[in-house]
């Protein structure tokens, strides 16, 4: 949860900090950043803070100073926004920042090129330890958020805790799980996509009506979309919280080719979606976008314990192929693929190569092969998922079982559902192995409130027998992870359209160390 603004800066305090701090910053149009802007008025930090990419030895502290977050020009309603700002941080071992429980604080550049945004890469902390952090500008301090490092690269461990999530779209319903989530002792989270929606609406749940009204196309539109998200207080106690380790979906950068007729606008749309997802989002330096692209792949390692493969299934991905008309052979045709030649081999090499118990790979959409038509013919839905993609999967899947990789587990989003299932090259052959476990997550309000199994779940159960948990209420994900078994508890609500709906645990999944596959599944709570 956000933890109270704390008004006593301490004796070796925000104070402490001096104009000489500033020396050292790289400053925007080498205008000289300002730490109390004239005229800002109102409360600078109404986005929230976050953290996240953690490090043995750091993370990432994130703000974005916005008085009026949906201000028309997408600016944020900062007084002069040509002018940088500097933003005071600091980083506390205590929640009460007094005197030498301050380890590390600075003074960070809030561009106007980033729309103020900063991201503080924090180094020199100690591995495996929670922290307090907070930011000021002039007299206001922003809310006190909770961060935790990664273990030291070789630490042995007996158990961590993770959380992933995706598909929040606020016109759908409230994002309550996410505050249930805040409350969870999580060392690290997961969100896999679609963190905004970028469609227009003029109507929402209870009001929620998303600004801008039009679809999202400019800069300045995805800036407002982001400052009307990150204004939900659930989201921001979920931030507050526990750091994040995040990429993006289709909803959030506009990648199908296909469906855009103006190329050159195309890029340009992306480019600014890009740029606003990096502004928002708590992100390393090394993700800065550069126009219509971004470094997204990366590794988080949690001691001997995880190996957490984060994969961009989007920028790198042939175009879809599967529509109404049901092009099934295109999903065998060796030349297109989802994650790219570079990406595949980096994958594989970090799998094939890491001494962890666990191999986990964070990433998008549906993984699982998963026919929707009972009996004869087949039906594979839309082409964005991993079953547009059959021949690259097949391919991957194949090359994971030749290497002995036994310990992969995948958590997914984009669905809308929750699915447990076994991963298999060919998943209708008898004799094609099983090579790991995915475990997919619903949505975390998109789609509205749900139901615990309609009838194209039971046809998904009924024709694919490598699938085995199937539920489409909203929720989000808490994986218990040891050197033996990782467990994955489906949390979910019975709504998403009111306020304040409790949480109940609806099934368990668990997989076993050097036994591919979903082990076991426990029915919970029908809601």
């Amino acid at each position: 949860m956000i933890l109270p603004r704390t008004a006593a800066l301490g004796r070796r305090g925000f104070l402490g900090v001096t104009a000489a701090s500033l020396t050292a910053l790289p400053l925007a149009g080498l205008v000289r950043p300002s730490l109390a802007p004239a005229g800002l008025t109102g409360d600078p930090f109404r986005l929230g803070v976050a953290s996240g990419d953690p490090l043995p030895d750091g993370v990432v502290l994130w703000t974005r100073i916005a008085p009026d977050p949906v201000a028309e020009d997408g600016l944020g309603g900062v007084p002069d926004p040509r002018r940088p700002i500097g933003v005071r941080w600091e980083v506390s071992t205590d929640e009460t920042f007094r005197g030498r429980s301050v380890v590390r604080r600075g003074v960070a550049v809030a561009e106007a090129d980033l729309a103020h945004s900063v991201h503080v890469e924090v180094d020199r902390l100690q591995p495996d330890r929670v922290y307090w952090y907070r930011f000021r500008v002039g007299a206001h301090i922003s809310p006190v958020g909770r961060t935790r490092t990664a273990p030291a690269q070789d630490a042995v461990l007996g158990s961590m805790t993770f959380a992933f999530m995706s598909c929040q779209a606020y016109n759908n319903g409230y994002f309550t799980a996410l505050r249930h989530l805040a409350a969870d002792d999580l060392d690290v989270a997961f969100h896999l996509g679609d963190y905004i929606y970028e469609g227009g609406s003029v109507n929402g749940v209870d009001g929620r009506v998303n600004r801008p009204l039009h679809e999202l196309v400019t800069l300045s539109d995805y800036r407002i979309r982001y400052g009307l998200y990150k204004s939900d207080p659930d989201l921001q106690a979920a931030h507050a919280s526990v750091a994040f380790v995040s990429v993006p979906d289709n909803h959030d950068i506009p990648f199908d080719h296909t469906v855009d007729p103006d190329p050159p606008a195309a890029l340009e749309r992306r480019a600014a979606a890009y740029q606003a997802y990096y502004e928002n989002l708590p992100l390393r330096r090394t993700s800065l976008p550069s126009g219509p692209a971004m470094q997204l792949f990366r590794r988080v390692r949690y001691g001997r314990l995880a190996d957490f493969h984060v994969l961009d299934t989007q920028q790198y991905a042939s175009d879809q192929a599967l529509d109404e008309t049901q092009n099934l052979e295109i999903r065998d045709d060796p030349d297109r693929t989802l994650l790219g030649d570079r990406q595949e081999q980096w994958l594989l090499e970090g799998m094939t190569s890491s001494t962890a118990a666990w191999n986990v790979l964070a990433q998008q959409s549906k993984v699982a092969e998963t026919d929707d038509t009972v009996g004869p013919g087949e039906d594979f839905g839309g082409g964005g998922n991993w079953d547009g993609y059959d021949h690259s999967r097949e391919t991957l899947f194949d090359a994971v079982h030749e290497r002995g990789i036994d310990n992969m587990v995948v958590v997914s989003g984009d669905a809308h559902a929750n699915m447990a299932a076994d991963l298999k090259p060919r998943s209708k052959d008898p004799d094609s192995p099983v090579v790991g476990a995915e475990f997919l997550g619903t949505s975390i309000s998109t789609g509205g409130d749900g139901q615990d199994l309609g009838a194209a779940g039971r046809r998904r159960l009924e024709e694919n027998p490598h699938v085995r948990f199937y539920n489409n209420r909203r929720g989000y994900q808490r994986c218990v992870v040891t050197p033996e078994v990782l467990r994955t508890d489906y949390l979910v609500l019975p709504s998403v359209t009111t306020p304040d709906a409790p949480v109940v645990t609806r099934a368990v999944g668990y997989v076993e160390n050097g036994r591919p596959g979903v082990a076991q599944v426990e029915d919970g709570t029908v809601v």
